[in-house]
């Protein structure tokens, strides 16, 4: 009966909605302390269904049916706020990396339109009865203009180009890439080969004929001149390619001059030069009097072949350097400086061009190419009316030419090796 007598005590006290007052462990309830006892915890009441709870305890008294015991909140230690911080800079983040990669790409693109505007295009080839086929890897003609027409006086002087009239060819280069590799071969000027028929810009016909090649070029311009090359090498031209005294002078600048190493010093008065030997850098004065060389050199015209190879490989590996292609100080005036100087046939773009500098580096050394002219018979052969010409080995040349249009590696001793 004790356990009895006590639930009802409790029951009693709680009708009454007295408060709890008494020191130590005799607690009473009611006003004056003199009310009924309050239960004491008595382990004895512990079982396996009601585990010991002292009634007192504050985390699970209740007053009020269907009470339910209240947990205190653990205290506030920021990590959300941290959390939710962190999830916002890392939004702010990644927005800043989409916005420099849009703002990349958009500069990237533009600049591609308005390079690829700056390309000045010619018609330089046609087809026609007879036209070699199509061979494997590709094939560009190279040629420098030796027009004097969009110099001024001053310019002339600087230049020491003199005041001829008309418009010749003094570099004429045949540039191929493919699976064999690369390779560059000259084409002597004075080459003495067949200009085929054409018509001039008056609308006369002219029948075929045997002339000097850089003729061809003062005759029809860079259509006969490729129809020329193409006839005499029975190799297809893929694209053309051309450039004149001041292109050569304003690339050369805007790319922040060409190293090259000379084997002897080069002294000439008519192109102006004056060089000493050594490795050395050239700005685009020096490298077109190099370039235009010939009457001081040993073997006048195939020498100054040899600078030209080595001045076009220079200049390929001065324009591909990271300090130009990165660098937007020095690319964009390089690309407007370039892009302005040359002139290129109507089914070149940007993209050719920019793969024709990539594959010129197999000769700037250190990779498969070949660096060469036309297989040469005489290089002084008499003709009456024109003088001395270059006449070329024709059974070597047709296997030269053959290893081209087959895209294979050119056979040892083909290539007449110069420099």
């Amino acid at each position: 009966m004790r356990g009895g007598a006590r639930r009802g005590t409790l029951a009693l006290g709680l009708s009454y909605g007295g408060t709890v007052s008494g020191n130590g462990s005799d607690r009473y309830y009611g006003s004056g302390g003199g009310g009924a006892q309050w239960p004491e915890f008595d382990p004895e009441q512990v079982t396996q269904d009601a585990p010991a709870r002292d009634p007192l305890a504050p985390s699970t008294s209740t007053y009020g049916r269907g009470g339910k015991s209240v947990k205190p909140r653990p205290p506030r230690t920021g990590g959300s706020a941290r959390a939710g911080g962190g999830r916002r800079w890392g939004r702010i983040a990644a927005f800043t990396v989409l916005a420099l990669i849009l703002l990349f790409v958009g500069t990237a693109i533009g600049t591609w339109f308005w390079a690829s505007g700056k390309v000045t295009k010619v018609a330089a080839l046609s087809d026609y009865d007879g036209r070699p086929a199509q061979g494997a890897g590709t094939n560009w003609l190279v040629v420098g203009s030796d027009s004097r027409s969009n110099l001024t006086p001053a310019q002339k002087n600087e230049l020491h180009v003199g005041s001829d009239q008309g418009q010749r060819t003094d570099t004429i280069l045949l540039l191929h890439y493919g699976s064999s590799g690369t390779d560059l071969i000259s084409i002597p000027r004075d080459s003495y080969v067949t200009i085929p028929a054409y018509t001039d810009s008056s609308g006369k016909s002219h029948g075929a004929t045997k002339n000097k090649i850089n003729a061809a070029y003062d005759l029809g311009g860079a259509p006969l001149l490729t129809k020329t090359v193409e006839t005499a090498t029975g190799v297809r031209i893929d694209h053309y390619m051309e450039i004149g005294f001041l292109g050569v002078v304003n690339v050369v600048d805007a790319v922040g001059g060409v190293h090259l190493c000379l084997d002897a010093p080069v002294k000439d008065s008519h192109s102006g030069a004056d060089l000493p030997a050594g490795c050395q850098n050239l700005n685009g004065t020096q490298s077109l009097a190099l370039i235009r060389t010939r009457y001081s050199l040993a073997n006048s015209d195939i020498s100054r072949m040899a600078n030209q190879q080595k001045f076009v490989a220079a200049l390929a590996k001065s324009a591909m350097r990271p300090g130009v292609e990165l660098n937007p100080f020095t690319l964009y005036p390089f690309l407007n400086s370039a892009l302005g100087a040359i002139a290129v046939d109507d089914g070149s773009g940007l993209s050719d061009l920019v793969s024709m500098a990539r594959k010129m580096g197999p000769v700037t050394g250190g990779g498969k190419g070949n660096v060469g002219t036309v297989p040469i018979k005489n290089e002084g052969y008499q003709v009456s009316g024109l003088g001395s010409t270059v006449l070329w080995d024709s059974a070597r040349a047709q296997q030269l030419f053959g290893a081209v249009n087959q895209d294979t590696a050119i056979p040892a001793g083909l290539l007449n090796r110069i420099g």
